[in-house]
């Protein structure tokens, strides 16, 4: 059965009813970088977030091919993770969504070589 991220860290993907600190260990992410409004159409979040999952189901599903990934073990491609920020503002204006940074993640069970 595939190891699924979501069901074995359930303290940090299935958060409780209550805010609460957790601390998180360090963990290895697939991740891509940009800047602009996440809802233009074939815009630059939605390129990166296909770039972003096409890689992590290329190394899910590189148990079939001829080629063994040191480390691998069946997974599920855990949920997309995201940080969002507009330069030089501690708030965000939804109304200039064209301003987003953003990084987007997806955690990843296979070690840095």
């Amino acid at each position: 059965m595939a190891f699924d991220f979501k069901k074995e860290y359930k303290e940090f993907y299935l958060p409780k009813a209550k805010p609460e600190l957790v601390t998180v260990p360090p963990m290895n992410y697939i991740a891509v970088r940009g800047k602009g409004d996440p809802n233009e159409e074939d815009g630059a979040y939605k390129q990166a977030i296909g770039l972003l999952y096409g890689i992590a189901y290329t190394i899910k599903m590189s148990k079939k091919g001829s080629h063994q990934i040191d480390g691998y073990f069946d997974f599920v491609v855990p949920p997309l993770e995201g940080f969002w920020q507009q330069s030089g503002s501690n708030t965000i204006d939804y109304a200039h969504k064209e301003n987003f940074e953003w990084i987007s993640v997806i955690r990843h069970p296979i070690k840095k070589v």
